[in-house]
């Protein structure tokens, strides 16, 4: 299985524990303010992304016959965080329950008392759960969701196949990830945007300059465009696609797994 320059990016250079415990730390650490960051850090554009990545659930495949996921029923939202996704996807699809994982037990705890809030509780289920290693039986979701986490996979590919694996066949797979703007000018901005000033407000906010310093890494790390379609492509997906948004600063990822023998 392949590792990419992306699986090696931490949070804390200086620790000798794995990516996969550093990030799960970091987060459980900026929990209590993240949803506030999230909104102020992007200008809520964030809540325009994640609708358009749910609408993409209900688009036609990418050979343009429709898909077989129409209004999914069952959907899993892998690192959930704070349950953003995975209460949006309620609002826009009445029928569906999600369940939601992630590895940050502090960031679970504040998506708990959100779906609490909203009475949502027979919707939407959040547990802890790692991406490598989800604990549901195969084929058994009609769709999965990522809004921003694949960047924190400790092995992209082993994370694609295992969601795969929980797929039904003729499910999809949506994943909503930062990418990297081509236009110049906007370019420019969006570099001194990670790599200053999101550093800089997330160590006033929440004192922990680590977690948006890891952000400005871990999107230029990342395989982003094409090279990631590849990737889906090679950990089993089938009529995979791309969408940019937002001059490129961020992207949509789509890709079903196959109605074919064998699934």
């Amino acid at each position: 299985m392949a590792k990419y320059s992306h699986d090696r990016i931490v949070p804390f250079k200086d620790s000798e524990l794995g990516k996969k415990q550093q990030v799960a730390a970091m987060f459980d650490r900026i929990a209590f303010r993240y949803d506030f960051l999230n909104r102020f850090l992007s200008g809520g554009i964030d809540i325009y992304w994640r609708r358009r990545a749910i609408r993409e659930l209900a688009a036609q495949g990418g050979s343009g016959a429709p898909s077989s996921v129409k209004e999914p029923m069952k959907i899993l939202d892998v690192a959930t965080g704070t349950g953003d996704m995975a209460i949006m996807l309620t609002r826009y699809l009445p029928l569906s329950r999600v369940t939601g994982i992630d590895i940050s037990k502090g960031m679970l705890e504040v998506g708990r008392q959100k779906v609490a809030k909203l009475k949502l509780e027979q919707r939407v289920e959040l547990a802890e759960g790692d991406s490598e290693a989800i604990h549901f039986p195969d084929n058994y979701f009609d769709a999965v969701t990522v809004a921003f986490g694949v960047r924190n996979f400790e092995n992209l590919e082993g994370g694609l196949q295992e969601m795969l694996r929980v797929l039904k066949p003729g499910g999809r797979l949506v994943v909503l990830e930062f990418s990297h703007p081509k236009t110049p000018g906007i370019r420019q901005l969006y570099n001194l945007y990670l790599r200053l000033i999101a550093p800089g407000v997330g160590r006033m906010v929440s004192s922990s300059r680590e977690a948006y310093q890891y952000l400005n890494d871990s999107v230029r790390a990342f395989p982003e465009g094409e090279a990631f379609v590849r990737i889906m492509q090679r950990s089993g997906y089938t009529n995979t696609r791309i969408r940019r948004l937002s001059f490129c600063i961020c992207s949509i990822y789509v890709g079903e797994k196959a109605a074919g023998p064998g699934n």
